[in-house]
């Protein structure tokens, strides 16, 4: 398999000169970032950045690529999302008009050959066929990916930063499956796809990374979580073994974790499970102590250690994986409980607070 130079380098320098242009026009059309009291920055800020990375991808696809069933797929959904994304960078959208976009750009690319068929299980090579289960599983998969990344966006450079770690990681993980058991099309083609845009989103961070002068807005956050998630679908997960399944979970294992724990933590808060607030990894790591650079990069340092492990996992026999994932599993859990992105430690000292308040009334 020959690495795609020439493409990621064209889709780099596209996204290095296309994005100055959708700055301007972001400011022209009013699709602005106003800082209030649950966002970092200061300033208004444009906020249409995923337009650059989806302009420099679709170019360099369509200029270096044959357009394929599924790479055909894959730009009808994308550009699905980013015209959601638009929209709500522009004028804004509710959580469930955005939700039910998300589902049908989700829905349309089954059409294009691009769904989880099978799954196995770990401790023998069993295959079972998902069959009806196929498409909700698949819709399922991506709806919870691209609102994952959209969810982490909350830094400069975070999400950005966080997709080109997940993309490089995927495009590694799938060389190494085609090296260890042959090349099918749809990988390869995951493989090549992934560099490009990575390559695309590289050159987007040029302008995105602290102090950022454009920022990825949804139609961007959205863009790359719904791309990671298709790709993951053709390079791994079409006709997935367990650990396959599991690989993209642990490459995108911050805002994955993030997302969950922000479902868990607004639940057990009584709070609406969309509404949101400042308790997610960032915000923590910025309440440590950390300033906006070092928790960006902190994060970033987290994601290799989770493709690093990702790469692991496909070196390993299936039990091996299984350890390996549950000892992962345990570290990470004591850690996001010690920074506080559970919430946990927070219910405890409201129920300790509450108990000792009865005391004090019936004193």
């Amino acid at each position: 398999m020959q690495m795609p130079v020439t493409a990621v380098l064209l889709a780099l320098g596209i996204a290095l000169l296309v994005t100055p242009l959708v700055r301007k026009c972001a400011f022209k059309c009013g699709a602005i970032d106003c800082p209030d009291m649950r966002k970092v920055h200061k300033e208004p800020m444009p906020r249409i950045g995923g337009l650059a990375i989806y302009l420099s991808f679709v170019a360099t696809v369509c200029l270096t690529q044959n357009i394929n069933l599924q790479v055909a797929g894959l730009i009808f959904g994308g550009s699905l999302i980013v015209l959601l994304g638009f929209v709500d960078d522009k004028w804004g959208v509710s959580p469930r008009v955005k939700l039910a976009g998300q589902l049908l750009a989700a829905f349309a690319v089954v059409p294009f050959d691009l769904q989880v068929k099978f799954l196995t299980n770990p401790f023998s090579s069993d295959e079972i066929t998902l069959g009806l289960l196929s498409i909700p599983v698949t819709v399922l998969w991506i709806v919870s990916v691209t609102n994952a990344v959209n969810l982490i966006d909350g830094l400069d450079g975070l999400a950005g930063g966080t997709s080109f770690i997940a993309l490089l990681t995927l495009a590694a993980v799938v060389g190494v499956e085609i090296t260890r058991n042959g090349a099918s099309s749809g990988q390869v083609g995951a493989v090549v796809l992934a560099l490009i845009l990575a390559g695309a989103v590289f050159g987007f961070l040029r302008y995105n990374f602290y102090p950022a002068r454009i920022f990825l807005g949804d139609s961007g956050s959205m863009y790359l979580g719904f791309s990671v998630a298709v790709l993951s679908i053709m390079g791994l997960a079409k006709g997935a073994t367990f650990i396959s399944v599991i690989i993209p979970v642990v490459i995108l294992g911050i805002p994955l974790l993030d997302t969950i724990f922000a479902i868990i933590r607004r639940y057990n808060g009584h709070k609406p499970i969309f509404q949101p607030d400042k308790e997610h990894l960032h915000h923590k790591l910025m309440e440590m102590g950390l300033s906006h650079r070092q928790a960006v990069l902190c994060i970033y340092a987290v994601n290799v250690v989770l493709g690093l492990s990702a790469i692991v996992l496909t070196m390993i026999t299936a039990k091996q994986a299984v350890i390996f994932l549950a000892a992962l599993s345990t570290i990470i859990l004591i850690a996001a409980n010690k920074v506080g992105i559970t919430g946990a430690a927070r219910q405890a000292s409201l129920l300790t607070r509450s108990k000792k308040q009865q005391r004090a009334s019936r004193m």
